[in-house]
């Protein structure tokens, strides 16, 4: 009996492990997560948005739930680290991102909403000034 027991429990925590794991992409299919130091550049789009360029292969879009961007220039600092252990981030979970304006007057603190990677069309799409 605990045999067969000590299998079941086997079998299940191998067919929980994939679950477990980080995300990972199949060949041919974009990357699902980034990490910091793949950064090259960022751009400011509205109040709430902010691009990406990850790598200078991708560009992710973040979006917030508050208007922490609202009154930022294109010298103001803006700030981003993954938050956790993982160096990994794959989510709007995984990334802090802060802002701050004025030259250094107001720190804003943003609440990341939603992290979406955009296809090369939607990025190509971008109008000029908001490419990262």
């Amino acid at each position: 009996m605990k045999s067969a027991l000590a299998l079941i429990g086997s079998i299940a925590l191998a067919a929980a492990t994939p679950a477990l794991a980080a995300p990972k992409s199949a060949a041919g299919e974009a990357p699902k997560c980034f990490m910091t130091q793949d950064l090259r550049g960022h751009t400011i789009g509205d109040e709430r948005t902010l691009y990406l360029n990850v790598g200078g292969r991708s560009v992710w879009r973040a979006e917030m739930s508050n208007n922490c961007f609202g009154g930022a220039g294109p010298t103001d600092p803006i700030t981003l680290e993954q938050r956790g252990a993982s160096s990994r981030i794959c989510g709007a979970q995984d990334l802090n991102v802060g802002a701050t304006l004025n030259g250094g007057g107001l720190s804003s603190r943003c609440i990341v909403e939603r992290l979406v990677r955009l296809t090369p069309t939607e990025a190509a799409a971008l109008p000029r000034g908001m490419k990262p």
